[in-house]
């Protein structure tokens, strides 16, 4: 979520809430600022390899590509703090009246005003939850986009912003700001300047100064940033010591953050796991108001923030960052902090403590959680918090497997109903003896194609 910052420092975006020298061509269109979408993302440098691009082409008033992206809707995520924890008074949805392809190679996210006076606008988020650098390696996110083309009072509230979330904080809602934040581009109240942010840390204050986190600003080259298109971009570099985080425009680096500016254990927090990408035009909120607020009637709604592509370069290193053993794996380790995933959804949980699980779980999902430290005894047991509410007949394995989904399994065991979704037991398997630092991947396997399974949590024995 995003919090309050004050008017001379960079914003928070946080839910609590590319890269820099990129292509001479990306680079010379983006200094012109131009007003028109580039056919496609630039190819990648020298060295660079693309691991995920969206140029939103497609029929115009089409929504988003879901194989890419997911919507956030409403005014908060399930459990999370009200008004996505920011002050923010818009309604989000997955109406293509606030998220929609335009027919050029544009996505356009819409904030609008009914009759009422309520605001609704559109947030949508990677499904991917794994942008990170390879060890020793570097990771470059980048878009081209042109802000609200709104100033003056008529810009008053809005706050468009493309940025980063730590992947525990997708399910948890509640671990934000020590899972990291990276803002590659907010602004508000339609002024020319563009701020990114890195949040981390605790909240308030803490070595990361939250809520307003460690940001700098500074205004867009050329045209302004809401006449033109300009390249917003973050590389996160491995290959450096201190690692260091690096905010560009138009392929001026204007803010960098390195790992020495706070202790080792918050950097490790904040940044030893996956990231996922979000795009939203939020309405008020502490960010505006730090900056004059403004929001009513005067402000006009219905300014687009228009996306002409977004994409994810990865350089050097190898081809996964090593596990950092951030993860005991003789305590529980909760199964909605997961690093990566697929077909996982999660829920709030009726187990004893509370919380989460995750569920929905059928034949090929899988969860990924990172630097699970196993010491110098081997591990022999598995053991997981499980509920199923499957029908009869149908049933399925769990899984652990290290390091690569494609490794066999170290062990399993087999899960059918239990009495219903939140009727929970702990069941135990055996596994081959394991020591060190490892990724750890939950995987679910089935001969049927239903939902066989929910975990809490999981955890290892000797």
């Amino acid at each position: 979520m995003r919090k309050t910052p004050t008017p001379s420092a960079p914003p928070r975006r946080g839910r609590l809430r590319r890269t820099l020298l990129a292509l001479a061509s990306a680079l010379s269109l983006a200094a012109a600022g131009a007003s028109a979408a580039q056919a496609s993302a630039p190819p990648p440098p020298s060295g660079w390899t693309q691991v995920f691009v969206d140029d939103f082409d497609g029929p115009a008033n089409t929504g988003v590509n879901t194989s890419n992206w997911q919507y956030a809707t409403g005014t908060s995520y399930p459990g999370g703090p009200a008004n996505w924890g920011t002050g923010e008074v818009e309604t989000m949805t997955n109406s293509t009246n606030n998220v929609a392809l335009d027919g050029n190679g544009n996505l356009r996210i819409t904030p609008r005003r009914d009759s009422a006076g309520n605001w609704t606008s559109g947030r949508i988020e990677t499904n991917r939850t794994d942008f990170q650098p390879p060890s020793g390696g570097k990771l470059r996110v980048e878009g081209r986009i042109q802000m609200p083309n709104v100033t003056g009072v008529a810009a008053e509230g809005y706050w468009p912003a493309f940025w980063m979330l730590g992947a525990p904080f997708r399910g948890n809602y509640h671990n934000w700001p020590s899972i990291g934040e990276l803002d590659i581009m907010e602004n508000v109240q339609g002024l020319n300047r563009v701020w990114s942010t890195m949040h981390c840390g605790t909240n308030p204050g803490g070595p990361c100064n939250e809520s307003t986190g460690i940001g700098n600003s500074t205004a867009c080259p050329n045209t302004t940033c809401q006449s033109g298109f300009h390249t917003y971009s973050m590389e996160w570099d491995r290959s450096v010591s201190p690692e260091a985080i690096r905010f560009y425009v138009d392929g001026n680096n204007y803010h960098t953050v390195t790992a020495n500016q706070v202790d080792a254990t918050t950097w490790a927090n904040a940044t030893n796991h996956g990231f996922f990408i979000i795009l939203n035009v939020a309405m008020g909120g502490g960010f505006p108001d730090a900056f004059g607020g403004g929001l009513d009637g005067d402000t006009q709604p219905g300014n687009p923030m228009v996306v002409d592509y977004v994409q994810v370069l990865s350089a050097g290193g190898g081809t996964t960052p090593p596990p950092t053993g951030n993860r005991d794996a003789y305590s529980a380790i909760q199964a909605e902090s997961y690093d990566g995933q697929t077909g996982v959804s999660t829920e709030s949980t009726s187990d004893s403590g509370g919380g989460q699980n995750i569920g929905g779980l059928a034949n090929g999902d899988w969860a990924l959680y990172r630097g699970v430290n196993f010491g110098s005894t081997a591990a022999t047991q598995f053991n997981a918090r499980v509920a199923s509410g499957a029908p009869s007949g149908v049933s399925g394995l769990v899984e652990v497997r290290l390091d690569s989904r494609t490794n066999p399994p170290l062990g399993s065991f087999a899960i059918g109903n239990t009495g219903g979704w939140q009727s929970w037991r702990t069941v135990p398997a055996n596994i081959s003896g394991v020591t060190g630092t490892h990724d750890v991947y939950l995987t679910f396997t089935s001969g049927q194609s239903q939902e066989f399974v929910n975990v809490n949590w999981f955890n290892f024995g000797r």
